[in-house]
């Protein structure tokens, strides 16, 4: 008589699927609503509270969870925020990990492999992708740590949220939606591989940091407005010298902005969004903050626009950035 075939979660997560969701509060000694909260705040669908689709490494997630509220290091808001960074991080890298499986079997020359020898194979690869991904997130911690450890001043704004001034960067690809009507599936996908890598390399080149690219548009923080205008000029510049990029145009503003739980907020933010919604093919658009910050350096030529009316500000004045000729 043959084995009962594995299941996923037996091979990934070490048990099968043994319990209820309010199996899994109860043995973790968590309330019924705040597992469930929990549960939906880490992205997970919804299930029946008479499904049994939990395993022993639920049991123990939600444990972890209340041991480090009952260290006081958080409460159960920002648990729930916490929850809900992971889990729409992760689920993008899980994503993007099982497309690389697929892409891996579509290479294959060979037969097709069976169902528990692809879980057998993943299960082989996985201590490897954990310890790629320890080290990232170590290596991470250790960056972000150096800030709070250097730190002098830093304003309040609620659990996982920080203040200080930074300068904030829209880039995005001018003309992509037509642009992606001509491009099958492999041509669109070459195109943003290529926008995610020339901007993510310029701006940690910058020391700036990618918070999020979001299809033809990327979000960056810096924490000098010249290390800024820098990031902003050379992604215009490299974007030209690509023949296989479209051209780019970039917003920034330089103020106080909220970083929380992995994203960033606050009107710099809002105005660099607005800056390059109205920015030209190849330009660089600032605020009068941020050009304020460069104001008298050699490095920079900037020159003050029209006022403009956009949603949310009716007279927003952008400055165009350009390279002086001590940088020429």
């Amino acid at each position: 008589m043959s084995a009962e075939p594995k299941s996923v979660e037996e091979v990934l997560l070490g048990g099968g699927r043994v319990w209820t969701r309010r199996d899994v509060a109860v043995r973790a000694g968590v309330g019924f609503e705040r597992a469930v909260q929990v549960w939906r705040a880490l992205g997970f669908p919804a299930v029946g509270d008479d499904a049994r689709v939990f395993t022993d490494a639920d049991v123990e997630a939600l444990r972890a969870g209340e041991r480090l509220i009952a260290a006081g290091l958080i409460t159960e808001h920002s648990e729930t925020m916490m929850a809900r960074a992971l889990g729409h991080h992760l689920s993008r890298l899980a994503d993007w990990q099982v497309d690389t499986l697929r892409d891996w079997l579509g290479r294959d020359e060979g037969p097709s492999p069976g169902r528990d020898a692809l879980l057998d194979h993943m299960a082989a690869l996985l201590p490897e992708i954990e310890r790629l991904q320890r080290y990232v997130w170590r290596r991470h911690l250790v960056a972000y740590a150096g800030h709070l450890l250097s730190e002098t001043q830093e304003g309040e704004a609620g659990p996982g949220a920080h203040v200080r001034d930074r300068a904030v960067g829209f880039t995005d690809m001018v003309g992509y939606t037509r642009m992606t009507r001509g491009l099958d599936g492999p041509q669109l996908v070459d195109v943003l591989d290529r926008f995610e890598t020339m901007t993510g390399d310029v701006v940690a080149e910058g020391r700036g940091q990618v918070v999020k690219t979001i299809g033809d548009e990327v979000l960056f923080v810096c924490e000098s407005a010249a290390g800024a205008a820098d990031i902003g000029l050379e992604l215009a510049a490299r974007a030209q010298a690509d023949p296989k990029l479209p051209q780019v145009r970039t917003g920034m503003a330089h103020g106080p902005v909220i970083g929380r739980f992995g994203d960033v907020y606050g009107a710099a933010v809002n105005i660099a969004a607005r800056l390059t919604a109205v920015a030209r093919p190849a330009s660089v658009l600032v605020d009068t903050a941020l050009a304020g910050e460069l104001a008298g350096r050699a490095a920079y030529a900037l020159r003050a626009l029209r006022p403009v009316s956009v949603r949310g500000y009716s007279r927003l004045r952008p400055v165009l950035l350009r390279r002086g000729r001590a940088a020429s």
